[in-house]
């Protein structure tokens, strides 16, 4: 029998994971005959608000909903990322960026990490960052878009992402979506309608007795996760073994030190301070495990270090890093908290979001629900969580640091198999695999395990194709293009002015 196309989609919660899953939906979807999407929030629920970094993949998807670049840094107060600079991770005083785009050039068909091995060898001590435009241009506070098209320039390995006021950038993709149709309900959802055989979710029953029927119910109620969590029981996997930081501690503050297109993560004694430089303010947390920093400490700690005066009262929450078994359960999908959490270290909170929506649009089902794209789903969404959960484990266990209970439970942390067996390849032959096109490319591993003091043993045999003095002279060659291509590059603020991205001087908030 033919099953009939979902007619009425609801989504439980605003917020970003809401309104870019509004966005999305109706941007690809919006033509379908008949079909509905109503989103509701309410506004006496606050958002957690802390995803304000980002990383590449958010340029894909702003163009799929047809944002205008320049419009979007205006309204949400952006700036551009080249990367993340990492502090006092692997020992204090040391740091590095872990960029975005490649490192300097594949030579003989063998990838560049394997020459700046042998480089090192001979005596050559640039840094890896070195290579890197994305990391240079970024510590230079410049900017350009990438020229993909001009392959001899360092400029076709960039990429790029956003920094963005969470709070504004939902309220945009309101904008957009409320134009494409989608329909918003205000109030707060009282009770669950269920199917009384098969427990799908039928309705929605609100604080003022509205009753709002749909078909495919999205989750975007956070924490709470009140629809898969709560009301389907879709078990939690607690990852706290692996990443023991579980809260946080969040506040903006005035502008002032350095305006470079990078987040910074600093680590502190018992988990790390984040620091995201807006247009108009400079977002900053602190990311903490509970059982070696009570929350005070954590917030004195927190505004001890800051650029700027504060703009707000501390933001205090608690998490659990982990994901629920099922992402898609019945007829209800789970996007952001509601489906999971991992501390925001490397910026992925907003790409799980994204690819789950992408994920989404390319299972969406019919009103038989078939368990085959049902179970791909889950288990993508699920392969795609232990990816992110291994590269941020890596961060914690490869430290020389043991000035703190914390760091010296970090060190002993025994690793997944998966970052065990990239961790025993790489430091056996400088050799990295990306499996399964997983979110993190070999550049991203390449980064933080050289940087964090994981040294391969050897290198590829090929490297010594090259005489010593053509090595040299090579890495010499490629350090100095990219040197001399970020000092051409304008400031980021003067890309943004030339291109009417900037916000009124008056609403820049500085001491």
């Amino acid at each position: 029998m033919k099953n009939s196309p979902i007619r009425k989609v609801v989504i439980v919660g605003g917020g970003t994971a809401g309104w870019m899953a509004a966005a999305g939906l109706s941007r690809v979807l919006g033509a379908l005959p008949g079909l509905s999407i109503t989103l509701i929030e309410s506004e006496a629920i606050g958002t957690v608000g802390v995803g304000e970094a980002t990383i590449p993949q958010i340029t894909a998807f702003n163009r799929l909903i047809g944002l205008d670049e320049m419009a979007f840094m205006r309204e949400t107060r952006a700036t551009y990322k080249l990367g993340i600079e990492f502090v006092d991770w692997l020992r204090p005083g040391h740091s590095y960026v872990h960029p975005f785009g490649s490192f300097g050039l594949d030579m003989l068909g063998i990838e560049f990490q394997h020459f700046w091995l042998r480089g090192r060898e001979l005596g050559d001590t640039a840094a890896i960052d070195s290579y890197s435009i994305a990391a240079v241009a970024g510590k230079s506070g410049k900017f350009t878009w990438p020229q993909p098209d001009n392959r001899k320039s360092p400029l076709s390995k960039l990429s790029y992402a956003f920094q963005f006021d969470a709070g504004r950038y939902a309220k945009f993709l309101r904008g957009l979506s409320e134009q494409a149709g989608v329909r918003r309900v205000e109030g707060r959802v009282v009770e669950v309608l269920q199917h009384p055989e098969s427990g799908f979710v039928t309705g929605l029953k609100l604080d003022d007795q509205t009753e709002v029927e749909g078909e495919l119910f999205i989750d975007c109620s956070g924490f709470r996760s009140l629809l898969l969590g709560q009301t389907l029981g879709v078990p939690f996997n607690d990852w706290s073994r692996w990443l023991p930081c579980d809260s946080a501690v969040a506040i903006p503050c005035e502008l002032g030190g350095a305006n470079e297109p990078l987040t910074r993560s600093t680590a502190r004694s018992a988990g790390w301070q984040w620091r995201i430089p807006l247009q108009h303010r400079i977002g900053n947390g602190h990311v903490f495990s509970s059982a070696h920093m009570d929350g005070e400490a954590a917030t004195d700690m927190l505004l001890a270090n800051l650029d700027g005066k504060p703009l707000a009262e501390p933001n205090r929450l608690s998490f659990t890093a982990g994901h629920r078994a099922r992402a898609w359960e019945k007829n209800v999908v789970a996007l952001g908290l509601a489906g999971g959490f991992l501390e925001p270290l490397e910026s992925t909170s907003i790409h799980l979001v994204q690819s789950g929506i992408a994920r989404l649009l390319s299972l969406f089902p019919d009103s038989g629900f078939s368990e085959v794209e049902i179970g791909r789903y889950n288990d993508e969404t699920e392969r795609e969580y232990v990816d992110i959960r291994d590269f941020l484990l890596l961060h914690y266990s490869a430290t020389e640091r043991d000035d703190s209970e914390f760091w010296r439970y970090c060190r002993n942390l025994e690793p997944t198999d998966g970052l065990a067996e990239k961790i025993e390849m790489f430091r056996s032959s400088g050799r990295i695999f990306r499996e399964h096109n997983e979110l993190f490319t070999e550049a991203s591993w390449l980064s933080v395990m050289l940087s964090q003091g994981i040294s391969p043993q050897r290198y590829h045999p090929a490297a010594r194709l090259l005489d010593d003095a053509e090595t040299l002279a090579r890495l010499g060659n490629i350090r100095g293009a990219i040197r001399n291509t970020a000092d051409q590059l304008p400031s980021q603020s003067d890309f943004l002015s030339e291109r009417g991205g900037t916000i009124a001087a008056s609403e820049r908030l500085t001491a």
